[in-house]
């Protein structure tokens, strides 16, 4: 950060230059890392006095603190602009005419053990001024060059000790606010702040309940900028013990996720009022990624990129293990599986030493937040993979079908087929297939490797890490299977491995929270889009979810693969190949995923444009963060996509279209 002085700092500003610097006092810290037509401030964030004034005031520095608006800093340091005040409010306060600005008295206790001297009080009065010659100069720059500014005036205050009852979260002041005039912008706040999720708390918002709004700075904006919306806005310090100071990061965590989406709603709403220099909304947030960001995607690709979760999970003599099962009776397979090459409990410390909290722009951070977690999680799958701790990992990653699931299987179960239809036969080798695959690679325009693969338990299987789609060696498809898969595998899958590797951060190629129901929700989308799905297909998934619930609730490979022999009357082959998907690493929980995916990505694909998802191994739950992250030119959007999504066949029969409806 650069120490310049005021006048420096000014002519920066008429210059447009992008910088980030501190007073040679340190009084408070301007930073612009783009110019937008909207700033933060925290004028009353600063706990600093100087050693005279500390030798001669009354109140100690945590009592002090009581009155001082902690972490608001914090709050806003990821806006392009914002103006945060380092010297105590007890020294002078920013938010106080001149004339009243420096306390005598405070809150009932006298400020200062004598009077303060004439030089002290001109220097802290000198101090002020500037703040607001400043003040005048940026927002006069950001009036020119956009023809109106947002002010967010960021501020916290007391609840336990003022013995407040049902004070709101967040409290707007609208005393100095033209409220007609902008009166969509403040709505669109107040309405996104509202729907802020904190942990053990409930959310309210509300208007001039506590505060007011009858500070200095609204004042000062109001006399000097009539195109000036300054919205201050006071939090409750619900994000720490009002006592001691001592902060709950979980709380203040959430509180600054919301507050910079909110502002960020507010901040587009507040630009389409703008009568010219109008910005997307990409815009109105920077555009570039802090190196922070890519240091620690680095180290984290290090650590994980080589963790593939069915490269352990798969079993390497699952063709032994098929001819012992067949040729005993109630044998139990005995899966065998490939060594953890990496030290779980080193992997996890050193996923935990990454500075990912040090990540300013809280939609990266929160990304980064998430990945960790999960790779946390999932290094404890695989390390108890074979063992009887896998199953409860395996629930704790993946989790497990609910009701509604397991009704929807049912319900989809209980379907008859259509009169007339004949399964067409398998007589599609495993050998011919790849020469399939590899020509729609090639219409694709996917650079990927075909081969043949005697480890697998499903038909088809794309390795990230080596850009190849695996083939099983022994099966035999039909012409809508192979079609299907091209459409999941290769439209998919693959699509999203090569698209992942274009982006500028790792991340996307190890896997957001979330990204195996995504895969496989948007994988099965797209043979429906494609007209390569049928009932037979939907049973499929179905029984995978029954499956899964049967092995959570104790039944033996044995019984499983009986029930689904004489109950659903499903195929040797295939009864074994389901047990052996839900039974590996010592219960598989994974596969009831593909149809709730499904439900929810039919779903989301009728409501948006879902392309986002395609840039690498995404979550649904990410995709507003992901659709903004490629609109700031952050991310690259997809080079490709998968075809069923680009242009869908819409040739399935109305029947199957009933069906897919009728997921709940």
């Amino acid at each position: 950060m650069q120490t310049l002085s005021e006048d420096e700092i000014i002519a920066a500003i008429s210059t447009g230059e992008i910088f980030e610097a501190e007073l040679p006092d340190g009084a408070f810290v301007l930073r612009i890392r783009e110019y937008v037509p909207y700033v933060c401030s925290a004028i009353h964030a600063g706990r600093e006095l100087n050693s005279l004034l500390k030798k001669k005031c009354l109140i100690n520095e945590a009592d002090r603190l009581q009155e001082e608006d902690p972490y608001t800093d914090e709050m806003i340091d990821s806006f392009p602009i914002t103006l945060v005040a380092r010297d105590s409010r007890y020294e002078y306060d920013l938010n106080r005419p001149p004339e009243s600005c420096i306390y005598e008295s405070a809150w009932g206790h006298y400020v200062w053990k004598s009077p303060l001297t004439a030089s002290q009080r001109d220097a802290s009065l000198t101090k002020h001024a500037r703040y607001y010659r400043i003040l005048k100069a940026l927002l006069s720059a950001l009036e020119a060059r956009f023809g109106a500014v947002m002010l967010v005036d960021v501020h916290s205050y007391n609840w336990q000790t003022r013995k407040y009852k049902d004070a709101p979260v967040f409290n707007i002041g609208t005393s100095q606010v033209d409220v007609r005039r902008w009166r969509n912008t403040l709505t669109v706040i107040e309405k996104k702040l509202s729907r802020i999720s904190l942990p053990n708390l409930t959310m309210t918002v509300e208007r001039n309940t506590v505060f007011q709004g009858r500070g200095y700075q609204a004042a000062f904006v109001r006399e000097f900028f009539s195109n000036t919306l300054i919205i201050p806005l006071e939090i409750k310090k619900i994000f720490m013990d009002e006592e001691n100071g001592e902060v709950f990061p979980l709380v203040l965590e959430k509180l600054q996720e919301g507050l910079y989406l909110a502002v960020l709603e507010a901040a587009s709403a507040f630009n389409k009022t703008l009568k010219r220099a109008k910005l997307k909304q990409a815009d109105l947030l920077p555009s570039n990624i802090e190196p922070l960001v890519f240091k620690v995607d680095k180290a984290l690709n290090r650590l994980a990129k080589n963790i593939e979760t069915l490269h352990y999970v798969n079993p390497i003599n699952i063709q032994q293990e098929k001819r012992k099962f067949l040729s005993q009776f109630k044998y139990s397979p005995d899966f065998r599986y490939r060594q953890l090459r990496l030290d779980p409990y080193s992997f996890r410390e050193q996923l935990y030493k990454l500075p990912v909290s040090q990540i300013t722009d809280p939609s990266i951070r929160s990304l980064y937040r998430a990945v960790v977690d999960s790779y946390a999680t999932k290094v404890e799958l695989l390390a108890n993979v074979g063992t009887p701790h896998f199953l409860y990992n395996s629930l704790r990653y993946y989790g497990e079908p609910s009701q509604t699931d397991i009704d929807n299987a049912r319900f989809i179960l209980h379907a008859c087929e259509l009169p007339g239809y004949e399964e067409p036969p398998h007589d599609i080798s495993a050998e011919e297939a790849v020469s399939i695959f590899e020509k729609a690679a090639k219409d694709y325009q996917l650079d990927c490797r075909v081969i043949l693969s005697t480890r697998l338990v499903a038909k088809a299987m794309v390795d990230n890490s080596r850009k190849t789609l695996l083939i099983n060696r022994n099966v035999r498809l039909n012409k809508l299977e192979l079609d299907a898969l091209i459409q999941h595998e290769l439209g998919v899958h693959m699509v999203t491995t090569v698209n992942a590797i274009a982006q500028p951060l790792h991340i996307f190629k190890l896997g957001l929270p979330g990204n195996t129901y995504t895969q496989e929700g948007l994988a099965i989308l797209c043979e429906y889009l494609s007209g390569n799905i049928n009932l037979q297909r939907l049973k499929q998934l179905s029984l995978r979810v029954l499956a899964v619930e049967m092995m959570i609730n104790g039944m033996s490979f044995h019984g499983v693969y009986n029930h689904l022999r004489e109950d659903y009357d499903v195929s040797i082959d295939e009864a074994f190949s389901l047990c052996t998907r839900v039974f590996r690493g010592g219960g598989f929980t994974k596969d009831y995923l593909y149809l709730s995916g499904f439900r929810d990505l039919v779903a989301l694909y009728r409501k948006q444009d879902i392309s986002a998802l395609l840039i690498g191994k995404t979550g649904a739950q990410f995709l507003d963060t992901l659709n903004s992250l490629i609109e700031r030119d952050i991310l690259q959007p997809p080079q490709h996509l998968s075809p069923a999504i680009a242009s869908p066949a819409k040739v399935n029969s109305p029947v199957l279209d009933y069906l897919v409806s009728a997921i709940k």
